[in-house]
């Protein structure tokens, strides 16, 4: 018996040979992602203002305001994000389409959230010192609407402009009565 149970007990000590696992070599993967540099400009809300204008009036202000949201995703080396309102002829920012003009110089944008207070549509003129090279022809005017210094923390994200407008009529006593359109442009340009 003590042979039986020596025996159990030393095939119970040899157990069966294990196999040694095998590897296979390393596959690789390469993971390339980019993203461009890019800026955008979205009117979001008062992309048309109506004006009930009066003759000879500092204060006609438009129906509603403009929200703008400008975004970006830059490279190092930016330090600033310019937004623009601007028109292509400072001499008829609005017209009648038969003689009658409303000047960039009556029409005024405040604006508020960007870090600029807006002005009139003739703040600068096309080929202007600091003026983007996209505010022409030569008869171009605009305002810079929104200045925001870009820093490691803000070098992706985004900014919301609120524009209040107005028209004074001042300026223009003999404005014949008629309906007067014009259409003002935002963009915005990234800066080393």
């Amino acid at each position: 018996m003590l042979v039986l149970v020596g025996g159990m007990a030393l095939s119970a000590a040899i157990s069966p040979p294990t196999k040694a696992q095998i590897n296979s070599n390393a596959g690789t993967v390469v993971l390339d992602a980019r993203m461009p540099e890019s800026v955008t400009v979205t009117v979001m809300g008062g992309t048309t203002v109506n004006f009930a204008l009066l003759p000879n009036k500092v204060a006609n202000p438009g129906s509603t305001t403009t929200t703008i949201r400008t975004a970006w995703a830059l490279r190092r080396g930016r330090t600033r994000v310019n937004v623009w309102a601007w028109v292509p002829n400072g001499a008829a920012a609005l017209t009648n389409g038969v003689g009658g003009n409303i000047p960039a110089s009556a029409v005024r944008a405040a604006a508020a959230g960007s870090g600029s207070p807006g002005g009139a549509l003739n703040t600068v003129a096309s080929g202007g010192a600091g003026v983007p090279a996209f505010i022409r022809p030569a008869a171009a005017t605009g305002v810079r609407i929104g200045q925001i210094r870009i820093t490691p923390r803000n070098r992706a994200s985004f900014t919301t402009t609120t524009l209040t407008w107005n028209i004074n009529t001042t300026g223009v006593p003999q404005l014949p009565a008629a309906t007067y359109t014009g259409t003002v442009n935002i963009q915005a340009q990234a800066t080393p």
